[in-house]
């Protein structure tokens, strides 16, 4: 099975405080990871590094053969945890800042979600709910025919009944060779998608499967497992 993400003893230091700890982990192309673990354990740390915004402290890091960086942002879409999108800017302003700025980026695919969804193009990002830009944030992240979608997050912040519209959108707007990896703790939620998953714990990998394995080895869903290894 083809690789699209591979990091041998990644660390990650602030200071005194280890964020990740030699992490070792492959990560194949074609398949929906579950990047999982309870709160400080390292997940937003090792997609920042993914996506070139933090520097590893030490260990190495590549994707589809390239070190994070100018090639990588080429076949990368990342979503992070928190909105950054400008609050004065339309909707629309927003789509044709990332048709100007991403090759790969289909703009009538993004208008189609926005439709869906029942958000404005028209509308300035201030007017809307916090949900709701999250929700513009992750139409921008799928719209785009990348390599390696980054998602963090991505259904924490918007209402139930809008959730299994985005994991459709989700699983509908990444070609077959892609790798989406999630890192969320809505496990539930997210685990009908899922090929494989990684628990992480204090900066390293502690357990990972395929979902199927799971299911057969250990007769659990994926909440309950993560329940057990974790004492939730």
């Amino acid at each position: 099975m083809e690789t699209i993400l591979k990091c041998s003893n990644l660390s990650k230091n602030f200071g005194n405080i280890t964020a990740l700890n030699n992490l070792d982990l492959d990560i194949p192309r074609g398949k929906i990871i579950g990047l999982l673990g309870p709160n400080a354990s390292g997940k937003s740390t090792f997609l920042k590094i993914c996506n070139e915004l933090l520097t590893p402290t030490s260990g190495d890091i590549f994707i589809s053969g390239y070190h994070p960086g100018i090639e990588t942002k080429k076949i990368v879409s990342y979503l992070p945890e928190r909105t950054y999108l400008n609050d004065w800017m339309k909707v629309s302003d927003i789509v044709d800042f990332f048709n100007d700025f991403y090759s790969n980026f289909n703009k009538e695919k993004a208008y189609d979600m926005l439709l869906k969804l029942k958000i404005n193009p028209s509308d300035r990002l201030k007017t809307l709910s916090k949900g709701t830009k999250e929700k513009v944030q992750l139409i921008l992240v799928m719209s785009r025919d990348a390599e390696l979608y980054l998602l963090d997050e991505p259904i924490g912040g918007v209402d139930p009944a809008a959730r299994d519209y985005i994991l459709d959108t989700i699983l509908s707007n990444y070609n077959e060779n892609a790798t989406i990896i999630i890192s969320t703790h809505l496990i539930s939620d997210i685990e009908k998608i899922l090929d494989y998953i990684v628990f992480i714990k204090d900066g390293s990998v502690v357990f990972t499967k395929s979902v199927d394995e799971i299911r057969e080895e250990h007769g659990k869903s994926v909440d309950s497992l993560f329940r057990e290894v974790f004492k939730c």
